[in-house]
Order: C-alpha cells, then sequence, then structure tokens
C-alpha cells in the first residue's frame, strides 16, 4: 500500500508565513492558509497517479453483513473488473466494502482518509492511501479524482457529499458527471422531499433534479463509467479547459 502522507515539517510552514503576510493576513490565518495549500497539494499530486475513476460514498457504520456492504463490495470488483479505479474515503463500512471489492480483484483501490478521532480509520483494501487534516481538501480531491459518483446509504457525511457534488454541477462551477443514488427505498424519501418542497416552493428548478439518478442495479454505474471511457493516468477530466474547482 502506497501511503502518501509526506507534510511540511512545522520549520518549514514557518518560513512561508513572511510571503502571505504581505497580503495582510495575521500569522495565525497565515499559518493555517499554508496547512489547507499543503493538504490540497499532496491530494493533487497523488491524484496524478492514478486514472480518474469511480468515488463511492456511503457510511462508515454499515456492517459487513449489511446488504449495502455487500453491494458495495460487489461494485468495487465490477468497477475493477472494467479497468476502473475505485475511489472512496478510505474508512470502515461502505467504503471498506467498495475498496475491497476492487482489492480482491487485483484492481486500483484509493483511500482518501481523514484524520479523526474516532470511526475513522484507514480499511485494509488500500492500494493506495493518504490522511487529510480537513474535510474540505478531502472532498475536493473525492470529486476530483472521479468521473461518476455513486453513494450509498450514509449519514450527515454522506449527505454533505452529496448535496456538495450537486450544487458544484447545478451552478456549472463542475462539469456534468452521472451520480447514483443506490438502495432506492432509501434514497426515495428525500428525493420526494425535494420534489415536494424544493421544487414546488422553487428553491430549486424540476431540471436539477435530474442531476442524479436512484437505482437499486449497480450495472447502471459501470455502464455509466464505460460510456466515459477510461482516462489516462496523469491526465485530468478537468485539464480540458474546465477551471473552476
Amino acid at each position: 500500500m502506497d501511503n502518501h502522507n509526506t507534510e511540511m515539517t512545522d520549520e518549514e510552514l514557518k518560513n512561508q508565513i513572511p510571503f502571505l503576510k504581505k497580503y495582510g493576513l495575521h500569522d495565525e490565518d497565515a499559518q493555517r492558509a499554508l496547512k489547507y495549500a499543503v493538504d490540497l497539494g499532496r491530494g493533487m499530486k497523488l491524484l496524478r497517479t492514478f486514472s480518474q475513476g469511480v468515488t463511492i460514498f456511503g457510511s462508515a457504520r454499515v456492517p459487513e453483513d449489511s446488504k449495502y456492504y455487500n453491494k458495495a463490495r460487489e461494485l468495487g470488483q465490477l468497477l475493477a473488473e472494467n479497468g476502473h479505479t475505485v475511489i472512496t474515503g478510505g474508512g470502515p463500512g461502505i467504503m471498506e466494502a467498495a475498496n475491497r471489492g476492487a482489492f480482491e480483484y487485483g484492481g486500483r483501490s484509493v483511500g482518501l482518509n481523514i484524520a479523526l478521532d474516532h470511526e475513522q480509520f484507514p480499511n485494509p483494501y488500500l492500494t493506495d492511501t493518504m490522511t487529510f487534516n480537513y474535510f474540505f481538501t478531502r472532498k475536493v480531491m473525492l470529486v476530483m479524482a472521479s468521473k461518476a459518483y455513486a453513494l450509498f446509504p450514509g449519514g450527515f457525511g454522506t449527505l454533505d457529499e452529496l448535496s456538495e457534488v450537486m450544487i458544484l454541477m447545478q451552478e456549472d462551477k463542475m462539469p456534468k458527471m452521472p451520480v447514483f443514488l443506490v438502495g432506492k427505498a432509501y434514497w426515495k424519501p428525500l428525493y420526494r422531499y425535494w420534489e415536494k418542497k424544493l421544487v414546488t416552493e422553487g428553491m430549486v428548478k424540476a431540471s436539477d433534479l435530474k442531476l442524479v439518478k436512484l437505482t437499486d442495479d449497480i450495472n447502471d454505474i459501470v455502464k455509466a463509467a464505460n460510456k466515459i471511457g477510461h482516462v489516462k493516468v496523469d491526465e485530468s477530466i478537468y485539464d480540458s479547459g474546465y477551471k473552476h474547482i
């Protein structure tokens, strides 16, 4: 497993502070900005080492005997069989399942982890991993790493990731890419709320809901990835004139 965790030392960070202070930043804010930049820079460097694939989001709390765990594991394997990199947040639950499916097949299995006091630790099915200090930098990398997204049942974190992807595509801050909500029974109540409240009250357009597709068939995700095709290693969809994200 390749662990990409090289960080600037405190002394190296300190040496960069005078540059940022030219913009009027307070010492502490300059140091924060540098730490954010280090997280982003390390992540972008890692992204250039594998082909853009499919990011799979979902709860860290899903047990191994769950039907969603088994389905995510199967999806990871199918994507690997078709030559697609599998990317997750690197933790347990759904993330572990998807990585496991890809890893056991012999595919590229990437985990973009986050340093937390509980619940989050790297799963053992990763060919590449990196631990981020900040949620927002990790989220940028999870989005930029991919050409399609699959969201399994999850909690606040998964909902946050779903909303982030939808608003970026809604506002043309990133290309329109396939987004699948896996598990119709789980996601339908939320989708109906969008229809009955958000659309009805003019908070979003009905066409905005077309950004996502509800499915129980993981083959839909594999077909979408196959249709997009394989992006070469060290190339990115975002290199082709799309500079927003």
